[in-house]
């Protein structure tokens, strides 16, 4: 396909062929480095003090100028930025799952790389800063699952992140019981931690080629004590409200306990006087019935701004 200097598609039928949008994040969300690989210098200085070295192989390339150039002027709605990071540090997720789940598509629109004519040579994280409940936070995403074949590179996986999304195909059962998988290794890895996790169905909007329904995503949710979100990343739906909840689960850990009550403040005035009246009933049924305990936690496990 002929791309002109914008890299958008010149004719109009090739247009209307086109699913994606731009980046779902807003302007003023600052966008460090577009892309960048994983090296070993990088993920050494993510890993705890005390973990003993082993080998690391990695394959990807770092993007040149000209990929950089014309990602600039591809992605609009993110500007780029070279200023420091926010108060609150720079926080790394880890994108978990299975191979074609859309993990790296999660991530490009996460980084705004997703339009970009040379997509496919970005390097396989990325660094921004978007504004979540009017704070900023800055997030590293790694893409590197897949990226090698070592299973020590996985196993760091394991360690080094500050929050985890695990990603399958609601149109892939065997994807979906790797993710459940996938939970279990997490927990073994990180036994003491109370780490954010999400639980991530990808591809929702292929109906009819579903085999994992919604209630099945949830209900493993709550089974393995995790949050939970369905979205498109074709269609872009629901992927910015991934990555703010992302940032809502990581505050609510690492934050203190006053500037998380004052973040749910702001929260509940937006909420209407229906919505208060039937999360205060639901507490007060749950504590009386362990199975409407259970259905209250399956209806909260959407809710990325609790815990």
């Amino acid at each position: 396909m002929t791309l002109n200097g914008g890299g958008r598609p010149r004719w109009p039928e090739q247009q209307q062929q086109r699913r994606r949008g731009s980046s779902p994040f807003p302007a003023q969300q600052r966008q460090h480095r577009r892309s960048m690989p994983v090296d070993e210098r990088d993920l050494r200085a993510a890993l705890p003090p005390d973990e003993p070295s082993g080998p690391l192989r990695c394959t990807s390339s770092s993007p040149g100028p000209g990929h950089r150039d014309s990602c600039a002027s591809d992605c609009s709605e993110s500007e780029l930025s070279s200023g420091s990071e926010p108060e609150g540090g720079l926080y790394k997720v880890m994108l978990l799952g299975e191979h074609g789940v859309g993990k790296t598509s999660l991530a490009r629109i996460f980084g705004g790389v997703e339009d970009c004519a040379d997509a496919e040579e970005a390097g396989n994280t990325y660094d921004r800063s978007i504004v979540v409940d009017g704070e900023e936070a800055s997030l590293v995403v790694f893409d590197i699952w897949e990226q090698d074949d070592s299973q020590w590179l996985q196993n760091h996986c394991m360690k080094m992140g500050d929050a985890y999304i695990i990603v399958y195909s609601v149109t892939d059962k065997v994807s979906f019981e790797k993710a459940s998988e996938l939970r279990i290794q997490l927990r073994r890895a990180r036994q003491a931690e109370d780490i954010p996790i999400i639980l991530v169905g990808n591809k929702s909007d292929l109906v009819r080629s579903r085999e994992v329904s919604v209630d099945e995503g949830r209900a493993c949710a709550v089974v393995f004590d995790c949050k939970f979100i369905e979205t498109s990343a074709a269609l872009h739906h629901n992927v910015k409200d991934l990555f703010e909840g992302i940032v809502r689960q990581i505050r609510l850990r690492k934050d203190s306990k006053e500037d998380n009550a004052r973040r749910m403040a702001n929260t509940k005035r937006r909420e209407s006087i229906g919505k208060k009246a039937k999360r205060f009933l639901g507490r007060i049924v749950a504590k009386n019935n362990k199975k409407m305990a259970f259905r209250a936690k399956s209806k909260s496990c959407h809710d990325l701004s609790v815990l």
